[in-house]
């Protein structure tokens, strides 16, 4: 099995990862809106910072992501990796699922294990946090995710 970790949360070591994309050392550039990733070189970014991670992504059958809480939310730099994965779909719509949502470009998405570590203002802050990213995912065609706080990944509670 290929597992790829998106890491915000150091001191969390995944044995036998394929792929490792650190959000807190990797310099991520802010989508610009140019299009090219679905008109002049379709699937594939203009800016070539995370083209070995996009690989990575597309051929996993699984992605960890460890992940920290910013003012309720997720972080920056995490948000601008989601509008980064773009490439990995059609420009076009379709209403399938009574919705607006983008075509997939592949046959395959891998399943997403999300572990975030921090602090919420309220229950309903935590409750937010987790619908966000569990709609992510769902407008991003992942069929199975999972979604718990870090220390039950600690305690063996990881498992998609």
């Amino acid at each position: 099995m290929k597992t790829v970790v998106i890491r915000e949360v150091d001191g969390i070591d995944i044995p036998d990862a394929a792929f490792v994309l650190d959000l807190n050392r990797r310099e991520i550039r802010d989508c610009a809106g140019c299009w090219s990733c679905w008109q002049k070189t379709p699937g594939r970014c203009a800016f070539k910072d995370l083209d070995d991670f996009y690989t990575a992504f597309i051929q996993a059958d699984k992605v960890v992501l460890l992940i920290g809480v910013s003012c309720d939310f997720v972080s920056g730099r995490l948000k601008t990796l989601f509008d980064r994965l773009i490439p990995h779909f059609l420009p076009y719509t379709t209403y399938k699922t009574g919705e607006s949502m983008h075509v997939p470009r592949y046959d395959h998405y891998p399943d997403i294990e999300v572990f975030y570590q921090g602090t919420f203002s309220s229950e309903e802050a935590r409750r937010l946090y987790e619908e966000y990213l569990d709609r992510v995912f769902y407008q991003f065609h992942i069929q199975k995710t999972i979604i718990k706080p870090v220390e039950e990944y600690m305690q063996g509670g990881a498992a998609v």
